[in-house]
């Protein structure tokens, strides 16, 4: 009996209920759609059904169909309409995957009460605080009259990436757990760095695959700048010659399709990344050396660089008749880089005239570069709570890496610290951060990296606790003779 009189309902039967609702549910809808709707809407529907009873009964199940959807799953909606771009809209197939498996979540905390609906971490009131702002931002911005119900959707997607911190945070188990869904996320990497090579010959600039009429090159090189950090600081820590081999060829096989989306916001961030690396791992002579390395050899480099990588660089200088340019001296920039810098001065321009909480996500127009886009939008206090996150996850990161012990877990700690710098150098030249093909897998290793010191914990407190319920083995008794 429960403490209020009445029996407790067990887990397993409330999992019964569970299924014979699902079941019900799927029969009805089966029933209605073949009448009533198509059938592709009602196989979607009978899917999704399917999908919740599985990631009710396995949660793990829903994050690895996560993971693979992250860069796998098409769009629709709004064409040529990015969560980066304008007020237009994109819907994934990730997106009601993560609706669907999310109430799953909701449904098996409310089962079985001893499951946390929300764990503690060191980024849960940053984040609250960055959920909060950006949603009050858009409010105000609603009601003067500078964002329309379209605002509301864009900071819905703003935010879902969080939802995959949280299935990680929750469900994490222990370590080799943490270090499957990293293999997943490297498998994942590998398919579409594939499917990436493939359009090479195109002569076109790479981009992630089902990504619509107009691809983002930009968004993948982002991506591919995160992964390929994080393989590089495994290859560096490892001691296993087996993982780095692997590491190794996972960095070749995403390096040709990076350096072919001609993102120079993900060349750019290549610098950070490696530098992180190279002040940060215990193999520092090494990563020295590559960097004098590189250094002597940048000339042959160049030379033998594709001509479209060269293009697209010496691109950035070039002047365009007609269009807005911005000169530094002597030097004109081309269009691209030109509107990015405009858009730092729109920003400000913006942030005079709302400088408390801006105008509203959406609400100011498009900008293609992260720290005006915030200004703008959230103004000075959204920016303050920006910046607090990134640096609660930064510092956060470093403490766990300056306590590892383990050489793999070390190396994942400083792939992840070097691809976070990357990306805050990308975010410049992108809206990097609110773009959810960027932000899913950075806030899934984020989890992965937040929770490992409390799941060493665990793994301590469990081994401590066998340990004492082990029998004293007896003592031999000494005899009284000696010999």
């Amino acid at each position: 009996m429960s403490q209020y009189g009445r029996a407790a309902v067990p887990p397993a039967a409330g999992s019964m209920v569970v299924f014979a609702v699902v079941a019900v549910a799927g029969a009805f809808t089966v029933a209605q759609g073949l009448t009533n709707v198509s059938f592709t809407y009602t196989m979607g529907a009978v899917a999704a059904l399917t999908l919740f009873a599985l990631a009710f009964v396995r949660t793990d199940f829903g994050i690895y169909v996560v993971i693979f959807s992250m860069l796998l799953s098409p769009q629709f909606g709004s064409k040529g309409a990015g969560v980066g771009a304008g007020r237009g809209i994109t819907v994934r197939t990730e997106d009601f995957v993560l609706l669907v498996i999310g109430f799953s979540w909701l449904a098996k905390t409310a089962v079985n009460k001893e499951l946390n609906l929300i764990a503690r971490t060191p980024l849960n009131w940053a984040v609250l605080m960055y959920v909060a702002t950006t949603l009050g931002a858009t409010l105000l911005g609603s009601l003067t009259g500078t964002v329309s119900w379209s605002g509301y959707f864009h900071v819905l997607k703003y935010v879902e990436y969080f939802v995959i911190y949280y299935m990680v945070v929750n469900n994490l188990r222990d370590r080799e757990h943490g270090w499957r869904l990293v293999g997943a996320a490297f498998i994942t990497a590998a398919i579409v760095s594939v499917i990436g090579l493939a359009q090479v010959p195109s002569g076109e600039r790479v981009s992630a695959p089902f990504e619509g009429e107009i691809g983002e090159p930009n968004t993948f090189g982002g991506y591919l700048l995160f992964m390929m950090a994080i393989a590089a600081g495994i290859a560096f820590e490892t001691e296993n010659a087996r993982r780095r081999t692997q590491c190794l060829v996972l960095l070749g096989v995403m390096g040709v399709p990076f350096f072919f989306t001609l993102s120079r916001a993900s060349y750019l961030g290549l610098i950070p990344a490696f530098l992180v690396i190279a002040r940060l791992t215990t193999r520092r002579r090494l990563a020295v050396g590559l960097i004098l390395l590189g250094l002597v050899t940048s000339p042959v480099l160049i030379f033998v660089a594709p001509k479209s990588v060269k293009d697209r660089v010496t691109y950035t200088f070039k002047e365009e008749k007609g269009s807005d340019t911005v000169r530094l001296g002597k030097v004109a920039f081309d269009p691209s880089t030109s509107a990015r810098l405009l858009s730092f001065k729109s920003a400000l321009t913006g942030f005079v005239q709302r400088p408390i909480f801006g105008w509203g996500v959406t609400g100011f127009g498009f900008m293609d570069a992260q720290y005006a886009r915030v200004l703008a939008e959230t103004g000075l206090v959204g920016l303050a709570v920006f910046l607090w996150l990134m640096w609660k996850v930064g510092r956060h990161a470093l403490d766990v890496y300056t306590t590892r012990s383990d050489p793999e877990e070390r190396g994942l700690v400083l792939g992840f610290l070097a691809g976070f710098a990357g990306l805050l150098v990308h975010a410049f030249g992108s809206n990097t951060f609110i773009i959810v093909r960027i932000m899913e897998p950075f806030w899934l290793v984020t989890g992965i990296v937040m929770m490992i010191p409390a799941l060493e914990a665990k793994e301590r407190a469990a081994a401590a606790a066998a340990a004492q319920f082990m029998p004293t083995p007896p003592k031999k008794e000494r005899s009284g003779v000696r010999r």
